[in-house]
């Protein structure tokens, strides 16, 4: 059987750029699964794929010309069913053969070809059959079909096509993007396929302008990506290209001194690598009067709007110049270098003409003006929403820092929103937060205001930082704690992957500044007080606002904690008792850890399994409390649990109140001796009633003493 490499291109126009990686990806990834599904391709086959502009191919290699025969067994049905008393086939079997294209001219021979086998309890008829494998114009035919239809194609496009000059008229086509060609190679043979209204050949076409020749000729697939590199100046494939861009910027950056650095986010290189069939990087400069505008509002016109790389010094400022990737190479590049220099000038001169429109109203004038916007149609406007706000941020930070604190945080959550209302803000919505800043700074608000209105949307992503001060902790966890009730409050929950208000991004961010912060604040409390904000306003249920949110919070932080390496014995025995203050959970985690180290621990947390298991069924529970009379102790092995208790608790205690978790821990691990020996000599469950109520609460009290850190139960095995 013939094995040779296959190469298949689609070549287009323009695809979109945001979607062409994962388009060349997916039509490579694809095509090769259905070849396989085939049998046409083998589970060692590599599929590579090429994706530029205006192409998307795969290079998939040892596909066959054939794929292999394959004997199939087919159960037709119960002999009972299929044969009557005589042997003879009955008009189901037969049926049942005919759709199966069997011969069945000869019933006697038909029934003669097939196979009696045991079947569970009875015998069935099985109808054995050698499929003829897929030719690969075939398979092929079939493979690309299924895989244009797996295709992520973000929207659809319909296109019409002549159809042939004996018949003239036209028909309608559907794919991204009109398609102009179909190249189909088997090693150096055409394979001969038909797609969107194409045939296949082993001809492209290359660079628009630069290609040496037209069509470009493809004599082998494996010559696919150099023969058009030489002849059709392409770099057919998004790493290659991506890679060059990369090198080419860094070289532009370091002609340009040692104090340059290029901004190239991954983002930006995929889109610019989509853009480009081979890149050719170029420096350009814009006048250095723009560089008076928040270097921000800059780089992000730059980047979105004009797809360039802002540079920038050692000390992470704008420098007037920027690099551009262009799409062709010519001898004198100072008309593509002057033609990009006047497209960013106008952009640049838009975000100085809002920078400075922006800076002639102060922030507090824009306040009354998120009156005017709606929030969300059950939780009022923008303005009722950061009143509330600025009462959770003022008895947040009273808690905090005093009066001084809540009125500068107070003065700041005011003016958090006003920025929405700016013209810089509307024009580019990722600046908000930044611009807010800026224009504080312009008003003479102080660095700590400034500095809490930019970092009052922090942390907003995995890994981000948390706010620089005081001020902008006490914002932030306001700003958060309002949007989390607020939707909590009237039902807006997120449910599986669905999360449009980002409340699971808000709850993080939350644990995160109680705990890295280590913040003097219970979360109860914390819910308590954002709720009340909220009393009286028709839909909203304070019942459910906090009670949901709490778990969703705690859910929340046993993800994170894991994630962060915990196991999720260590994080359920920490969190099972739900402690408010969340700064303290990083503390009982690591005692918890040393704890289960110990030698102890396994007995321990046994033990403790076993005492919770005794007080919940006690017919008596309710009776139960954490007292112990000594004159009802009567076994030795009670009296020397008791004892060593009044001598360990107390110190472990004393440990405990002075946040020494570890310590508190490792005291406790002392009793295990007189713990077990307890279990071993005394009937917990004595007949006398004043006894039983003694020894259970002897064992409440011992479950209370070491189950302040963590529920040690959850660690047994």
């Amino acid at each position: 059987m013939t094995h040779q490499n296959l190469l298949v291109e689609l070549f287009v126009e323009e695809l979109p750029p945001k979607a062409l990686k994962k388009l060349g990806d997916v039509f490579a990834s694809q095509l090769c699964a259905q070849l396989r599904t085939l049998g046409l391709a083998s589970a060692d086959s590599v599929a590579t794929p090429f994706a530029s502009p205006r192409r998307l191919a795969a290079h998939i290699t040892h596909v066959a010309a054939k794929a292999a025969d394959k004997a199939v067994q087919q159960k037709l049905m119960p002999v009972s069913v299929g044969l009557d008393a005589h042997g003879l086939a009955t008009p189901a079997l037969l049926k049942k053969l005919q759709a199966l294209g069997a011969d069945v001219s000869d019933p006697v021979f038909a029934v003669a070809a097939l196979r009696k086998a045991p079947d569970g309890k009875a015998e069935a008829l099985f109808y054995d059959s050698l499929v003829t494998g897929a030719t690969l114009d075939v398979g092929l035919q079939q493979a690309l079909v299924a895989t244009l239809a797996q295709l992520p194609i973000p929207k659809m496009m319909s296109y019409q096509l002549e159809t042939n000059c004996e018949l003239p008229g036209w028909s309608s086509v559907n794919f991204v993007r009109p398609v102009h060609g179909l190249l189909a190679l088997h090693g150096s043979t055409v394979v001969p396929v038909t797609l969107l209204g194409l045939n296949s050949c082993n001809q492209t076409q290359g660079h628009r302008f630069e290609a040496s020749m037209s069509p470009v000729m493809v004599a082998h697939a494996d010559d696919y990506a150099a023969t058009l590199l030489r002849d059709g100046a392409v770099i057919a494939s998004f790493g290659d290209r991506r890679f060059a861009i990369v090198q080419q910027l860094a070289q532009a950056a370091e002609r340009l001194g040692p104090g340059f650095e290029v901004l190239m986010d991954d983002a930006l290189l995929d889109e610019v690598t989509a853009l480009v069939e081979r890149p050719n990087v170029l420096t350009c400069a814009f006048e250095t009067q723009f560089l008076d505008v928040p270097q921000e509002c800059l780089i992000l016109t730059m980047k979105a709007n004009q797809k360039y790389f802002p540079l920038v010094d050692t000390q992470g400022r704008l420098t007037h110049q920027f690099l551009v990737v262009s799409n062709i190479s010519p001898a004198d590049a100072s008309a593509v270098i002057g033609g990009n220099e006047r497209v960013v000038r106008p952009r640049l001169a838009d975000a100085k003409f809002f920078h400075d429109q922006d800076c002639k109203k102060t922030l507090e004038s824009r306040v009354a003006g998120l009156d005017k916007v709606v929030y969300h149609n059950k939780l009022g406007t923008q303005g009722q929403r950061m009143a509330r706000v600025c009462a959770i941020t003022r008895a947040l930070a009273s808690q905090l820092g005093g009066e001084a604190l809540a009125g500068r945080a107070q003065l700041a959550a005011r003016l958090a929103k006003t920025d929405l209302l700016t013209d810089m803000v509307g024009e580019f919505p990722e600046l908000q937060g930044i611009m807010g800043g800026y224009y504080a700074r312009h008003d003479g608000l102080g660095a700590d205001i400034a500095e809490a209105i930019e970092d009052h949307y922090k942390p907003r992503f995995a890994g981000d930082a948390l706010p620089r001060n005081p001020v902008g902790v006490a914002v932030a966890l306001a700003d958060k704690l309002e949007t989390l009730v607020g939707m909590f409050g009237i039902g807006n929950l997120p449910t599986g992957d669905k999360d449009p208000f980002a409340l699971r991004r808000h709850a993080l961010g939350v644990i995160r500044m109680l705990v890295e912060k280590d913040m003097p604040l219970g979360l109860n409390a914390l819910l308590n007080a954002a709720a009340h904000e909220f009393k009286g306003m028709v839909g909203f249920e304070m019942g459910r606002a906090v009670v949901e949110l709490e778990e969703f919070v705690y859910d929340r932080l046993a993800g994170s904690l894991r994630e962060q390496g915990y196991s999720a014995l260590e994080v359920d025995a920490v969190l099972a008792l739900r402690p408010q203050r969340l700064g303290d959970v990083p503390r009982r985690l690591a005692a918890v850890r040393a704890f289960n180290a110990l030698a102890e621990a396994p007995a321990l947390a046994a033990a403790n399994k076993r005492i919770s298991n005794i007080l919940k069924k006690a017919d008596v529970a309710a009776a139960v409390d954490a007292h112990v009379s000594e004159l009802l102790l009567q076994e030795a092995a009670e009296k020397a649990l008791y004892a060593a208790m009044q001598d360990i608790t107390p110190r472990a205690q004393a440990q405990f109140n002075a946040g020494d978790y570890t310590a508190a821990l490792q005291t406790l691990a002392a009793l295990r001796a007189p713990v077990d020996a307890f279990f071993d000599g005394v009937m917990v469950n004595a007949e006398a009633l004043d006894l039983r109520l003694n020894r259970l609460g002897l064992l409440k009290t011992l479950h209370l003493a070491m189950n302040q850190v963590a529920d040690l139960s959850r660690l047994a095995a």
